[in-house]
């Protein structure tokens, strides 16, 4: 991503406009302020909340929630605009995304600073996934600038822009609209000090996007957690195939044929959702498919003897289970595609095209494999 500098003469030169129709400074005015506003600073456009850059125990136990659960789907924050520091109309103005993860990223590292937060209405998705699915874009760029009154706040024309967000922003439509000059930042906000005091210009490891095991590690719970919420389904079907008898549902059978499969299913899961993650850089393939599959085959197969023993001498089980299983893993490591920066979104709409129909298929086959292993093991009805 070519860098966009700033230039002295797109610099805006309006001083604020007191008076007028009250704007959307203030998020959070009405109901209870959240527990990171720490006060309000007046400007022309009305009142605008001032935010901590220090993360309380609360924030921290919602990032926990936020990674472990279904919480995350709720974590957001009003968006507007917000104040770090003690800014005028010569500071810097960020923009962010309304998940309240990346928001809490940001304001942990304005720490010093003097800036203005827009925030943008992502319905809870992070910038960079925002950008993809077009939440994170120029016409909420536009929109939010006229709602906040931005232009009577600061006497510049400049937008500094997180550069994971340039897929969806126009830099060009953003001037033409609005006379805002967007500057692309660096790719962590960790390095947003050094890039304004080195003028608005990132070095090449600012424009590097690098994805540490840590970084993976870290959302491997965001993949497991829905993964796991549809296992006792599994374990419902599992145990109700295994049991099946003419006779009825047989409680031995269903524990003794039951386990195995179960035990086997949480090993596909873990290998799609952790293992993966864990490794991706060494599994081959630019494929998630593909390198959940790699992981499955590896993790379960070795298993398949160990928990049960017969499936090694049937032939139709065996085939089932080498089937089957490393598709879950390749399924659910699919699931992990967009949380990365290995695959853009062409990349994992073309993977689901290619995926989705082998899923169906093999999936259909490994029912039929599993219905002929049960039947046959009735023996003469």
């Amino acid at each position: 991503m070519a860098e966009l500098k700033f230039r002295n003469d797109l610099i805006g030169g309006s001083a604020g406009i007191p008076g007028g129709p009250p704007r959307e400074c203030c998020p959070g005015s009405a109901g209870k302020k959240p527990d990171f506003v720490i006060g309000t600073i007046m400007t022309a456009s009305g009142p605008v909340e001032k935010v901590s850059t220090r993360l309380s125990s609360s924030d921290y136990l919602g990032h926990i929630r936020c990674r472990t659960t279904a919480f995350r789907n709720n974590y957001t924050i009003p968006p507007g605009i917000y104040a770090a520091g003690q800014p005028g109309e010569d500071s810097d103005i960020l923009v962010s995304s309304n998940y309240k993860l990346s928001f809490d990223a940001l304001r942990k590292e304005l720490e010093g600073l003097n800036v203005w937060i827009l925030v943008l209405d992502t319905r809870g998705i992070n910038v960079w996934c925002a950008a993809g699915k077009g939440t994170f874009g120029t016409e909420e760029l536009l929109r939010r600038i006229s709602s906040t009154g931005i232009e009577h706040i600061v006497s510049h024309r400049r937008l500094i822009v997180p550069q994971l967000g340039a897929p969806g922003v126009s830099a060009y439509k953003v001037k033409r609209a609005s006379g805002f000059t967007v500057c692309f930042g660096p790719v962590r906000a960790r390095d947003l000090k050094e890039f304004i005091a080195r003028g608005y210009r990132a070095t090449d490891m600012m424009r590097t996007v690098s994805f540490p095991i840590y970084d993976r590690l870290v959302l491997t719970p965001m993949e497991i957690v829905p993964a796991m919420k549809n296992y006792p389904v599994y374990v419902l079907i599992v145990l109700v195939i295994s049991g099946l008898h003419p006779d009825g549902i047989l409680f031995r059978d269903a524990i003794a044929g039951g386990i195995p499969l179960l035990l086997l299913g949480l090993v596909a899961i873990l290998a799609g959702a952790f293992i993966t993650p864990l490794l991706l850089p060494y599994i081959p393939s630019r494929s998630f498919a593909v390198k959940g599959w790699i992981a499955g085959i590896f993790f379960v197969f070795p298993l398949v003897r160990f928990t049960w023993p017969d499936g090694g001498q049937d032939p139709i089980l065996l085939g089932f289970s080498c089937l089957f299983f490393p598709m879950v893993s390749s399924y659910v490591a699919l699931q992990f595609t967009g949380s990365t920066t290995f695959t853009g979104m062409s990349g994992v709409k073309k993977e689901l095209r290619t995926a989705v129909p082998v899923y169906i298929v093999s999936g259909v086959i490994s029912l039929v494999l599993l219905i002929i292993h049960k039947i046959a093991g009735w023996g003469p009805l």
